[in-house]
């Protein structure tokens, strides 16, 4: 009788062992002369008896907990059942609702999670993967805890200081902050095991690992687990939602030194008598006026200008905000070398020597995408080493999906969250496609900034003739009751059409109002439909309409609430 090679797929193999096990299996069948079997492909090369039986084989290995079919008998299934079969078949878990399509999520972040959760929506089973702790950046380190201590410092604040001082006797406040510390760190862990943690274990289509994933290949991860070993996951689709980590810019002497990021200044339980910051963007902004009204003497250094990137009269305002406040804003400053000694940081800058106590550095963030081994999968990276992904979410790979910081998208926990759904629609059969085109930003300062859609500039970078109006928050009567007019509202539309293109607002709560510009522009409302609309009197957001009425009318002759 002669030999021939068959091979068998084998589910739920993990370590060498199982590898042992399914071969003395095998081998004990008549007519099977070898078995040579491996768990990383899971797969079983067999020397085999023209008469052998494969039921035995089959029936051999199910014995033993794993699944096992014939590579030829998945390739003559009848249409429609095959894709079934690749799903239970990329399993490394024997009868674990091996029929359904197999999704690994790389990480538990905002992307992460939505992904994870509109997949089983979809009929998946999910493995997600997460090397540190469960619930990304978002709500452990990064929106979080930043919003909660810029609420308490906007409360320090105005005990010490306010419009209503005349009336209202002001005091300095006595900040503790490890007891602000305690309790920021409380809502963190009560927020993560609500939003992620009892989520995930409430969800038995979803397996959690612990541990570190690399790519094998397209349809192959590694996981270095926690607890010590490995795991193999093999999936019919994946998604990279790593996030990302913050930047460190190459200034001498500055990684020999104990700066802080954003992370380490979110948990710092002190608050440094002097704090210099390197950086003029959301991160370096949102928390040096934090710290400032905590008790910092603090100091910006902005290589360029605040929000250079923006309108330059959202920098404008927030400088002069800063600057009446008692933060100092050093423009066109770049730190040349960083030394730590003494207890003390000493930055050589082009306007010279400046010293502090603490140096926070927030210069921008960069992808997690290191160690991933994603050139394995043929997943090409950008310059800044972010994933390439097209508007499906999908990556050069056919079956690998990112989402989140760790591509190219903007870094805000609701782009992430809304990609990764998306992904997971696609990843599930669907076609879904993420549109950024009305992206609403906010940044949380004290006023806060506000932005939606096309700047001046960069509507005319786009070809559109635009007309603009800015109101400056003396003509807003909730301002005016506030005895706060800090700040504009800027409205540009395009000309001739009068279509509203963009809004960028500086105000106290801006946050608030930028969602109603938001709808107008996605429902390409004009500047006047916009005025004709019906706005609460003494509302920030009725700033909207007052600032569409300019583009007709003098508001200042306007009387109160006036349609």
């Amino acid at each position: 009788m002669s030999n021939e090679m068959t091979e068998l797929k084998i589910i739920g193999m993990t370590c060498a062992s199982c590898v042992v096990h399914v071969k003395e299996a095998l081998e004990k069948i008549p007519g099977v002369h070898r078995a040579d079997v491996s768990y990383a492909s899971g797969k079983a090369e067999l020397k085999v008896d023209e008469g052998a039986s494969r039921e035995q084989m089959q029936a051999a290995v199910e014995a033993l907990g794993y699944r096992a079919a014939f590579e030829d008998a998945m390739v003559q299934a009848r249409p429609g059942l095959l894709d079934k079969a690749r799903g239970w078949l990329s399993s490394t878990d024997a009868g674990k609702e091996g029929d359904k399509l197999h999704v690994a999520v790389i990480g538990s972040g905002g992307a992460a999670m939505a992904a994870a959760l509109k997949a089983v929506e979809g009929g998946a089973r999910v493995t997600l993967i997460e090397r540190g702790i469960i619930g990304g950046t978002c709500v452990n380190v990064g929106c979080v805890p930043s919003k909660i201590m810029i609420r308490a410092a906007h409360v320090a604040h105005l005990r010490r200081e306010s419009p209503f001082d005349a009336g209202l006797s002001a005091m300095t406040p006595t900040v503790l902050r490890e007891r602000l510390l305690a309790q920021q760190q409380d809502r963190v862990a009560e927020l993560r095991h609500a939003k992620y943690e009892s989520i995930l274990e409430s969800t038995p289509a979803i397996s959690v690992l612990r541990g570190t994933a690399r790519f094998q290949d397209g349809h192959t991860l590694s996981v270095k687990l926690a607890e010590g070993g490995e795991h193999i996951v093999a999936f019919d689709r994946c998604l990279v939602a790593t996030g990302a980590s913050a930047a460190v810019p190459p200034i001498p002497g500055l990684k020999d030194t104990p700066y802080w990021t954003s992370d380490q200044a979110l948990a710092s339980d002190t608050i440094p008598k002097r704090l210099a910051v390197i950086g003029a963007s959301v991160v370096a902004v949102e928390l040096a006026q934090a710290f400032a009204r905590l008790g910092s003497e603090v100091t910006i250094l902005a290589r360029s200008a605040m929000f250079f990137h923006e309108d330059p009269a959202i920098g404008a305002a927030v400088t002069e905000a800063f600057r009446m406040e008692g933060i100092e804003v050093l423009e066109q400053t770049q730190a040349s070398q960083v030394s730590h000694a003494n207890g003390e940081f000493v930055l050589a800058t082009n306007h010279g020597e400046l010293r502090a106590d603490q140096l926070l550095v927030a210069t921008g963030r960069t992808p997690n995408t290191q160690g991933l081994n994603l050139e394995a999968a043929d997943v090409q990276l950008d310059e800044r080493g972010g994933i390439q992904i097209d508007e499906r979410m999908r990556t050069s790979a056919a079956d690998i999906y990112a989402a989140g910081d760790c591509t190219d998208q903007p870094q805000f926990v609701y782009v992430a969250a809304a990609a990764g759904t998306r992904a997971a629609i696609n990843m599930t059969g669907g076609e879904a496609k993420l549109n950024l085109d009305v992206m609403p930003a906010v940044v949380f300062t004290d006023p806060q900034v506000a932005t939606v859609g096309y700047s001046e500039a960069e509507a005319q970078h786009a070809g559109i003739e635009t007309d603009s109006r800015t109101l400056t928050l003396d003509n807003v009567p909730r301002a005016l009751a506030n005895f706060d007019t800090r700040g504009f509202i800027k409205l540009v539309a395009e000309v001739g059409s009068g279509r509203l293109l963009g809004v960028q607002a500086v105000a106290p709560e801006a946050g608030e109002l930028i969602q109603t510009a938001v709808l107008a522009i996605r429902n390409r409302m004009t500047v006047q439909e916009l005025a004709d609309q019906l706005f609460p009197y003494l509302t920030m957001v009725e700033g909207l309409k007052l600032a569409a009425q300019t583009f007709n009318k003098d508001v200042k002759q306007l009387s109160c609430c006036a349609g």
